[in-house]
């Protein structure tokens, strides 16, 4: 066993994994001083075995020791692609590097990234959001509830929103209205 022992910062960031001092000294007695020391025990299961640890501790530990991110209670991992990734609108397929605005999907054979206009605006492009104001884009068969709706004083942050939640007979009231200015 070395003389070293955890550091101050290491031994903050155990009591916050709920480390209390006694399963600090067991950690310094089961001959843990540093935080590469924990790749030795490998497991969390180990960890509690040696040192006397809770299972929930002792798992929160190794998970920051091995650098895991917790994901427990998480929507998930997260995925970064490269700013020039194009994922289909419809089946979320990866579409290859040689791929234009305009391209059919691959995977499902429908347009990848379908060209909407934007209510706000008008100007149109492909993906979720419009790239001469920000907005983001409505479904192409809402686009004229959208254009009432901006009409009436919402604003464009909400316009999208106000669109997926409204139940089918306020669509109605409102197409019925498009309509009359028709």
């Amino acid at each position: 066993m070395s003389n070293a022992e955890l550091s101050v910062l290491e031994k903050n960031i155990l009591r916050a994994k709920g480390v209390n001092d006694q399963g600090l000294a067991a950690l310094t007695a089961a001959g843990i001083s540093s935080k590469a020391d924990f790749a030795v025990v490998g497991d969390a299961e180990t960890l509690a075995a040696v040192t006397g640890l809770e299972a929930e501790a002792a798992e929160r530990v190794m998970a920051w020791a091995m650098g895991e991110t917790a994901t427990s209670g998480a929507a998930g991992t997260v995925t970064i692609d490269s700013p020039d990734v194009v994922h289909c609108a419809h089946c979320q397929a990866r579409q290859p590097k040689d791929y234009k605005s305009g391209d059919l999907c691959l995977s499902c054979g429908q347009q990848a990234e379908p060209t909407r206009s934007c209510f706000w605006c008008g100007e149109s492009g492909p993906g979720q959001f419009c790239r001469g104001c920000g907005t983001r884009f409505v479904a192409i068969a809402e686009f004229e509830l959208a254009l009432m709706l901006r009409r009436d004083g919402y604003p464009r942050d909400d316009i999208p929103t106000r669109l997926q939640a409204m139940a089918p007979a306020e669509k109605d009231a409102l197409w019925a209205r498009v309509r009359q200015l028709r």
